[in-house]
């Protein structure tokens, strides 16, 4: 269990939603032992959210699935909500998101996500619960990290690191200025993906990207599970010979239907590979609703690595425009 935080210094937890958790970065350097990295779906946006409370880009945020939780806060506190677009009130008023806000003790509410599936709620300090392997991020399947390896619960009292928030506070104060980290990207653009060099799935990977696939329900952090017109594995395709898999690893299994490997994959599979999406493009996935229609496009190495470069060079500038703005209090 997770040492108590001063008095105040804590934010209880009255409804905790449909799937809470702390997240951060990520943990690395355990790969070898079978602990993959995990961490926000969107790390963008966890660090996006971090920048606009005065917190480290590595500061534990909360992720937030499909419906958001309730929270009590006990002392004033500065807060960001970045992601999918859902409601969010402070003692039933109304607030945007997508902005520092400074508030008073009282109650604040996330609703459901009108789209998307994710939102990521940064607080001034940050969540300061123990950290395991290095890192303060949820894993679900291994039960550790985080708030005792588990989601949020009601009664839960998430501790709180030291901050700046403000000290003196009666009412909300809202900014007139906000980010939008999507802004200019098309949402019905294809994900991108690099497909395999191994020429007994050349087709198999090829007809992926001719297919629409539908987001299965029983998706989870781990993986995107696809579902469509299935694709044949060959039997010289290597299945059930586990090699090294990763976020963004595209799988097949022997029922034809691939799953994209996200955030909490495991670091080695037997299924045969199909190719991964692209860094820049991972993001989008983990805004897919169960059931929507997704379309994925090859594309080649050199393709990949630019848009990695296009999408880190857009977060820094977002970011240095947060430090600006935040300077300007």
């Amino acid at each position: 269990m997770t040492a108590a935080a001063p008095r105040n210094e804590w934010i209880e937890v009255i409804a905790p939603g449909a799937l809470s958790c702390v997240q951060d970065l990520g943990r690395s350097g355990w790969r070898h032992l079978g602990v993959g990295r995990g961490g926000a779906l969107d790390p963008r946006c966890a660090r996006l959210a971090n920048a606009l409370v005065g917190n480290p880009a590595e500061a534990a945020v909360l992720e937030l699935t499909l419906h958001g939780p309730t929270l009590r806060l006990r002392a004033p506190t500065r807060l960001a909500l970045l992601g999918a677009p859902c409601e969010l009130r402070f003692d039933g008023r109304p607030l945007p998101a997508a902005r520092p806000l400074e508030l008073p003790a009282g109650t604040v509410s996330i609703g459901g996500m009108r789209a998307g599936v994710r939102a990521w709620l940064a607080v001034a300090g940050g969540f300061a619960v123990e950290a395991a392997l290095g890192s303060r991020a949820t894993d679900l399947r291994g039960g550790f990290g985080g708030l005792d390896g588990r989601a949020l619960r009601a009664g839960d009292r998430l501790p709180l690191g030291p901050g700046r928030p403000p000290q003196r506070i009666d009412a909300p104060r809202v900014p007139g200025w906000w980010i939008d980290p999507d802004a200019g990207l098309d949402p019905h653009a294809p994900i991108r993906y690099v497909a395999t060099a191994a020429p007994a799935l050349a087709a198999a990977a090829q007809r992926f990207g001719d297919s629409g696939w539908r987001v299965d329900p029983a998706s989870n952090r781990q993986g995107l599970r696809l579902g469509g017109e299935a694709l044949e594995t060959p039997a010289a395709a290597g299945a059930g010979v586990s090699e090294p898999v990763a976020p963004g690893t595209l799988q097949l299994p022997a029922d034809g239907q691939p799953i994209v490997l996200l955030a909490d994959a495991q670091t080695v599979g037997g299924y045969p590979r199909l190719g991964r999406v692209i860094a820049a493009d991972l993001p989008r996935l983990a805004q897919a609703r169960p059931n929507a229609k997704l379309y994925f496009r090859a594309c080649g190495e050199d393709e990949a690595r630019d848009a990695r470069r296009r999408m880190q060079a857009d977060t820094a500038r977002l970011h240095w425009a947060i430090v600006d703005r935040l300077g300007g209090r």
